[in-house]
């Protein structure tokens, strides 16, 4: 008896073991899976290879915005003679953003919204807003919003966020710190070009809503930090896909020359002006860090009761979105967020639509799941059908801490062929020139994606169809934007 101890350590230290080598045959089988589709792929091209000579988080908390804008001409001018100077071959077709005689090539349009911008208006500011674009995105996605706050007398500050408006490689080379080190530069601009004295708002698209919510919550703890009297959120990335968290795993095969194309999650040719479609691994993994980093910090304070000086948030959110959780804009952000006048606008499936038939089952119930009937701390308002037969839309709005629901008409109606809307859709109107389904004036950036409705087989493109069937711009982009403007003017309610 007295070795029993003993013989259950051996036994324990040998199962060990084999759980420890079952593990790493487990591990290696799945690196070999992933090494093996890597490689089936398109071949990697100069723009996937580049690097883009970025400030450093130190360098962008001590820089001026003229010093980060100053080094952004920098990048452009390397960008032009390391890749589009040298674009040769097969590589120079009509639609590649990297050949400087293609239709989509960003140099020839001016301004060019891939780089950070100021918008000043005319007279005294009378606020000030910085705005956030999105992953692979670039200034262009929150142009519509940045020109109405300037409008109305707002300083509009938008930061090109670093690896963004350039190469996707540059995506390859960044961390998402740096992203918000560039979030507070902006807002220092910000304060600098309109004085203290002002509202500040914030506003976040995709990637960027996680980065404006981020900022607000720092500032809470830093007396350095200016603080906002607003945020505005679009499609806001709360949180993202479980396999975002693994997506550093997805690239550890890359660390080897010869498989170097297992750095990419998607590799795609490069046509939008203003996008990217190629889409690295460390893009992932730095969104899943960033939203975990803000989840912990929403958490933390929420326990803490330390959220009472967080400005109000208005948020606008599809019911359906494949690139955000959008689960966690309710239970991760609005179900934390004290009583301060937030709202959330969701955008509802299309009920009317001719194809209803072909719906997944969880299409119909995703909006009583994820807004089940109870108190709440926020108002909700749905954007959804008047009813089943009709496409005209109302909007119904339930107050903070009510029950009673008001239905309201809207002079919008859905467009029959769609049958929601998308993740990339919300920030822009059916009128924009790249992404609208009625551009005010078609391909004025070579190509207008919004119009694009192919019919063929399957097997010619060499873009997924996926891409081309996802709705791009917002039907509704009138009342958000009457929605937005209510908080810009507080006495227009």
């Amino acid at each position: 008896m007295a070795n029993l101890p003993w013989r259950i350590s051996v036994r324990l230290i040998v199962v060990a073991k084999k759980i420890a080598m079952v593990l790493g045959i487990i591990l290696l089988v799945l690196l070999a899976v992933r090494v093996y589709l890597s490689q089936q792929g398109p071949a990697l091209h100069r723009w996937h290879t580049w690097q883009a000579d970025e400030m450093s988080v130190d360098e962008i908390d001590k820089a001026s915005f003229a010093q980060y804008t100053a080094r952004e001409n920098v990048i452009f001018a390397d960008l032009d003679a390391d890749v589009t100077a040298k674009t040769a071959g097969e590589e120079r077709t009509p639609l590649n953003r990297y050949f400087r005689q293609s239709l989509v090539w960003p140099g020839k349009f001016s301004p060019d919204a891939n780089r950070s911008f100021v918008l000043m208006p005319q007279g005294k500011p009378r606020g000030a807003v910085v705005l956030l674009h999105g992953l692979t995105d670039s200034p262009y996605s929150v142009k519509h919003i940045a020109q109405d706050y300037q409008q109305r007398g707002f300083v509009a500050v938008v930061p090109r966020l670093p690896g963004h408006g350039t190469a996707p490689g540059a995506l390859t080379d960044v961390d998402w710190e740096m992203w918000l080190a560039t979030t507070r530069l902006a807002v220092r601009e910000a304060t600098r070009l309109a004085g203290e004295g002002v509202p500040l708002h914030v506003v976040g698209y995709s990637n960027g809503g996680a980065l404006a919510m981020k900022y607000a919550l720092d500032a809470l703890d830093s007396p350095s930090l200016r603080k906002p009297q607003q945020l505005v959120l679009l499609s806001p990335m709360i949180g993202v896909t479980a396999f975002a968290r693994f997506a550093g795993f997805a690239g550890l095969p890359a660390l080897l020359p010869a498989f170097a194309k297992a750095a990419w999650l998607n590799i795609a040719p490069e046509y939008n002006p203003y996008k990217y479609n190629s889409f690295p691994v460390n893009a992932a993994r730095q969104s899943w860090l960033l939203t975990q980093a803000l989840q912990q910090q929403l958490s933390r304070d929420a326990r803490e009761n330390t959220l009472s000086g967080l400005p109000p948030v208005l948020a606008f959110q599809s019911v359906m979105d494949s690139t955000v959780s959008t689960r966690a804009v309710v239970t991760e952000l609005f179900d934390q967020l004290p009583e301060n006048g937030s709202e959330l606008v969701v955008f509802d499936i299309n009920q009317a639509a001719s194809f209803r038939p072909l719906f997944r089952p969880s299409s119909w119930t995703a909006l009583s799941e994820l807004l089940p009937a109870e108190l709440r701390r926020y108002s909700v308002t749905v954007i959804t059908n008047a009813d089943t037969d009709s496409f005209d839309t109302v909007a119904k709005i339930t107050p903070a801490g009510s029950m009673h629901e008001t239905v309201v008409p809207l002079a919008l109606r859905w467009p029959q062929e769609v049958y929601s809307l998308s993740h990339v859709a919300v920030p822009f109107p059916p009128d924009d020139d790249l992404y609208g389904r009625l551009p005010a004036a078609k391909n004025r950036y070579g190509i207008s994606l919004g119009t694009i409705a192919l019919w063929g087989e399957t097997s010619v493109l060499s873009v997924g169809k996926e891409a081309l069937m996802r709705v791009t711009s917002n039907p509704f982009y009138d009342y958000m934007q009457e929605r937005i403007n209510r908080r810009i003017n507080p006495e227009d309610k």
